[in-house]
């Protein structure tokens, strides 16, 4: 979660006392692991909210498969996280299925307004699209993702997959931890907007922690979508509510923009990592950073680098340094502009890159490669049944509340992801009509010698590159299992150059979650890192790893979020 991201940066300055991450005494594992992997055989969910995974579980018994499950915990996300998610955003996920044991991706991302041109934005004197109003207001993506996901590879009625978040927006749930931290601030922040109160502060306030919360409106949109499918929400009566509600509030997301909408099937890309292959999804989304931050630090014995080491961060952080570069200059919707992905991604560019790190010094300078982000709100959950199928789904509105536009009698929030456009001419990423955005969320998967081995996931806008790249080298490197992965301390780095055309400043901010002794941080320092603390900016993991030779998953949860890993 980064709405509320605060980073307060050590230049140089001596700090009293040292940091510890220690979990209670356990019996086994890493000290700072908070608990330990759940395990099961006939089905696995992993997601950030307890109802979810129990939505996701209940579809699962009773039959259904994790493509089901996957739909019905993110259905159910939007009703109990709507700070971070909804069906006003976008979905993108990956799909390992059992029966052709191949790994198929799916790009659920809205286009721009075909009536919004980068002229009228240029004429209203903006240098970015704002991060609220109408202007950043792209096509929801997510309920068509659903259908799709559904109609390839599901078997539960959808009017059953979403019985759970139908019945729970119109009953109530109690608000848990993490939603009613940011709550409030972002009812201060977006009730000026149209029906925001009415929707999500229906007694004139936030809802505190315990508080039930209903939304009527919601569960009657879901089930017009569980009764009418996709086309109820594309071109039906929730196409048209939309489209009134954006002309009568100055908005250019129109009917058409909605009832041409489609999502695109597309292959996963991968590069093999010490013999694990990683895979992501190519652009518009920034997963192939992932990738190429993975070539570039295989270059490296870690056997010989201690976790948590100066070295280990130096290197880690520097060739984030890099890839950013290359993410800021090349990433962007794949039919406007040329990315050259494979060349990217490919081992001989990554050696060339590499050898720009300067092993005792931060580079203060870097540019983009020539081979031949902003802060996000976003559920990440994976799901596996008994056939061997697994799913890695993310789904986003961007900020909390997405852009504050809250259509008329829908109960449900807008996304603004349109704020990831540049508005500077000739770029990847310039904005353009009918465009999908670059794209922070990111869904991940890892197979060894053909065969699945885990399911993962880290949200957390610009962070989520980092995030994936710390969790494959906890496990493959340190030798960490899924849960303990995830719970270990995270490094965070800001200041590099943006697809939104903002230019890297300096060595930028290395920050540092509680767990890495001030000689690490020292050292970090004598190199000529700015290093700091981060509030709420590392991130939210869940994954499930799959134990072939025994045919038991393995999953994890996200300590800093109020999730469940739950199996049967």
């Amino acid at each position: 979660m980064h709405t509320a991201t605060t980073r307060i940066v050590l230049a140089g300055l001596l700090i009293a006392g040292a940091w510890s991450a220690t979990a209670q005494d356990r019996l086994t594992g890493k000290s700072f692991a908070t608990r330990a992997v759940v395990m099961a055989r006939n089905g696995m969910v992993c997601t950030s909210h307890p109802l979810s995974t129990q939505a996701a579980i209940d579809v699962l018994r009773k039959g259904g498969n994790a493509i089901d499950a996957a739909i019905a915990a993110n259905a159910m996300e939007g009703v109990v996280e709507p700070h971070v998610n909804g069906i006003g955003g976008d979905l993108f996920a990956i799909v390992w299925d059992a029966k052709t044991r191949k790994l198929y991706g799916l790009n659920a991302s809205g286009r721009s307004p075909y009536s919004l041109t980068l002229a009228e934005l240029k004429k209203r004197g903006l240098t970015h699209i704002p991060s609220a109003g109408p202007l950043p207001v792209s096509v929801p993506g997510c309920v068509d993702g659903w259908f799709e996901l559904h109609k390839r590879f599901g078997k539960t009625p959808m009017p059953d997959i979403l019985a759970h978040a139908i019945r729970y927006a119109r009953e109530g749930y109690p608000v848990h931890d993490e939603a009613a931290f940011y709550w409030g601030s972002m009812i201060a922040r977006m009730g000026k907007f149209p029906n925001v109160m009415d929707v999500y502060a229906p007694t004139g306030a936030a809802p505190k922690r315990g508080e039930l919360f209903r939304n009527p409106a919601l569960a009657n949109t879901l089930d017009k979508l569980a009764k009418g499918g996709r086309d109820a929400f594309y071109k039906g009566d929730i196409a048209r509510t939309i489209d009134t509600f954006m002309k009568k509030n100055g908005g250019f997301l129109s009917y058409r923009d909605l009832a041409e909408h489609t999502s695109d099937w597309i292959d996963p890309v991968s590069t093999n990592y010490r013999g694990y292959d990683v895979w992501e999804l190519p652009p518009n989304g920034q997963g192939i950073a992932v990738l190429q931050m993975l070539n570039v630090l295989e270059g490296y014995d870690f056997s010989k680098i201690p976790w948590g080491s100066p070295e280990h961060i130096h290197r880690f952080v520097e060739a984030k340094k890099l890839v950013f570069e290359d993410r800021a200059k090349y990433y962007a919707d794949m039919a406007f502009a040329n990315v050259p992905v494979q060349d990217l991604i490919a081992k001989p560019y990554a050696a060339k890159r590499r050898a720009l790190i300067n092993d005792e010094r931060a580079a203060a300078s870097v540019e983009a490669g020539n081979p031949a982000l902003k802060d996000g709100d976003t559920i990440y959950l994976t799901v596996a049944d008994s056939d061997g199928n697994m799913v890695s789904l993310i789904q986003s509105n961007y900020r909390g509340f997405g852009s504050g536009m809250v259509p008329d009698v829908l109960g449900f929030t807008l996304q603004n992801r349109g704020e990831l456009y540049s508005l500077t001419e000739g770029q990847n990423n310039t904005y353009a009509p009918h465009k999908r955005p670059f794209h922070t969320i990111i869904p991940a998967f890892i197979t060894k010698d053909g065969q699945p081995f885990m399911s993962f996931g880290v949200m957390g806008g610009s962070f989520q590159p980092l995030g994936h790249v710390q969790i494959v080298m906890n496990m493959i490197d340190f030798g960490m299992n899924p849960q303990e992965a995830g719970d270990a301390p995270r490094i965070d780095h800001a200041g590099s150059s943006e697809p939104t055309g903002e230019r890297s400043t300096g060595v930028g901010t290395i920050t540092l979650e509680s767990g890495y002794p001030y000689e690490t941080i020292r050292a970090l320092m004598v190199k000529g890192h700015n290093v700091g603390y981060g509030l709420g900016s590392y991130g939210g993991y869940q994954a499930i790893m799959y134990d072939a030779k025994n045919k038991v998953y393995h999953g994890a949860t996200e300590s800093r979020k109020d999730g469940q890993a739950a199996g049967f």
